[in-house]
């Protein structure tokens, strides 16, 4: 029996699964990318992935009774990982081309398009940690994270979600937005640490220490 943590991948038609999965492994995890409700319901820790639109997204996370899922986990105090537009459909609604799409509703929000000259986002940037964080636990102030998204909850939005007492890690591209929120067993990153390297790493060492 592997003393390592069993962690499902929910897969639900989006693009990162498989660099996910690596990485997970990499850390320290036991993967299994999954469509099964059980599997992802049962697992010690699930991860939901995604890339892309908030409303294809969401589309995929339904047809498979994802938000069901993590609805269930969360009840369980169970914990769940998610990873760019996977961090983005934890909140209530993402607003896009002027397209309002409703999310899972596990945190107070609504995910915008940012208001920078130069969007997409791509590429490495810096975090403002929040104080309680404990995937980013243990990293230097200036680790670098890699980011790929047009879309974030952007600070107006995030006064909610602070007072219902999340813990928000914040970066800038064009105007401060929220790069991770962690709140009980529910976490996310709008980055990508499966692509971010040692820190990427570190990261997800962090989260399977929690499970």
């Amino acid at each position: 029996m592997s003393g390592r943590p069993r962690v499902a991948v929910l897969d639900y038609g989006s693009g990162n699964i498989r660099s996910a999965q690596r990485a997970l492994e990499r850390a320290g995890a036991d993967t299994e990318v999954t469509t099964d409700f059980d599997a992802a319901l049962n697992a010690d820790g699930l991860v939901v992935p995604g890339v892309g639109a908030f409303a294809a997204c969401m589309a995929g996370i339904r047809a498979v009774r994802g938000d069901q899922v993590i609805d269930r986990r969360l009840a369980g105090s169970r914990p769940v990982l998610g990873i760019c537009v996977g961090m983005q459909v934890l909140f209530d609604e993402g607003v896009e081309h002027g397209l309002h799409t409703e999310g899972c509703g596990q945190w107070p929000g609504v995910v915008e398009r940012l208001d920078a000259p130069v969007l997409p986002h791509m590429g490495w940037n810096t975090l403002d940690v929040g104080a309680g964080s404990r995937l980013l636990a243990g990293l230097d102030p200036g680790t670098r994270f890699y980011f790929v998204h047009s879309y974030a909850l952007r600070a107006p939005g995030a006064r909610e979600l602070a007072e219902a007492g999340a813990d928000i890690t914040w970066a800038e591209h064009g105007e401060p937005f929220a790069a991770a929120v962690e709140r009980g067993v529910l976490s996310a990153t709008q980055f990508h640490p499966e692509k971010s390297g040692d820190a990427g790493a570190a990261l997800l060492s962090n989260w399977l220490e929690i499970l």
